[in-house]
């Protein structure tokens, strides 16, 4: 074999190939699961979506389903089981943020009243967490057997689950926002329960999680485009991030394509963070 032949595997196209692959993303449509979902599809993935989603492309296919309810879940796991062999990519993206306070208060009284009385409430604490945590743990068990097809069915490639977490699961503030950053944090610690019991249960599917710092998104810019697009100004951020911008959807592309194709990486999170957790600490 010559010099040529063996450095082929390490082109771009054989290194993160996800040609043919099934993927399915909850809450695709919009923000970073509308990046994702566009860095697999325009490289040859079929992409289940959950949600919206604004341009249609040929390989994205729209599914409805409420990730949060176990029924709607199963109703999901067989509706893609109708349709597809194996299920080679899965990833966790769906998710809500939580009420802002402001914690600027030296009063206890005054701390009290922001946190206690007006704003909090155990069902929005229930529902974040329902959103944001419990329906990672459901949604990954429940694809399990179709997500060991595709390892069983391709040598050389281990299906993969990607939680999509965020940086405020690990810096210590609260950023104003205490059941989203709380949430999380635990999405993060899930994500390393499942890889190690999904590992200790001989099965081959890695389960990752990629923590983004700020990226244009409904939930950060409050809206999107007719192309469910979001745009947020780079001047708000550029004493904020290192980087001195928010995050790209090429930014977000690349992390998602490291992961899904390393089958070297598992139990781990990717920060695409623009070096605010270098910056800000974590805790």
């Amino acid at each position: 074999m010559s010099a040529q032949d063996t450095n082929q595997s390490f082109k771009l196209e054989n290194v993160f190939n996800v040609k043919d692959r099934v993927a399915l993303i909850t809450g695709g449509g919009s923000g970073i699961g509308l990046m994702a979902t566009q860095s697999l599809a325009v490289n040859g993935a079929k992409v289940y979506i959950t949600g919206r989603t604004g341009e249609k492309l040929e390989r994205i296919i729209p599914i409805t389903a409420d990730i949060t309810s176990k029924e709607s879940i199963k109703k999901l796991v067989d509706e893609i089981s109708s349709k597809e062999s194996k299920l080679d990519i899965l990833i966790n993206n769906a998710g809500i943020s939580s009420t802002t306070y402001e914690t600027e208060r030296e009063d206890p009284k005054a701390l009290q009243e922001e946190l206690f009385h007006n704003k909090s409430t155990l069902e929005e604490w229930e529902d974040v967490m329902r959103t944001n945590v419990t329906q990672l743990f459901f949604t990954t068990s429940a694809f399990l057997p179709l997500l060991s097809k595709s390892t069983e069915t391709q040598h050389g490639w281990s299906s993969t689950v990607i939680n999509i977490t965020s940086i405020s699961g690990i810096i210590k503030g609260a950023q104003h926002h205490f059941a989203y950053n709380a949430s999380k944090a635990a999405a993060i610690h899930l994500t390393k329960m499942l890889a190690h019991e999904i590992m200790t249960s001989n099965l081959k599917i890695r389960v990752n999680n990629i923590a983004p710092g700020v990226f244009p998104s409904e939930m950060t810019a409050k809206e999107s485009d007719d192309k469910q697009k979001s745009s947020i100004p780079k001047e708000k951020y550029e004493s904020k991030v290192p980087a001195s911008r928010p995050g790209k959807d090429e930014d977000m592309a690349g992390a998602v394509l490291f992961t899904v194709a390393n089958q070297y990486l598992n139990g781990q999170t990717i920060v695409v963070d623009g070096g605010y957790v270098l910056a800000t600490g974590t805790v």
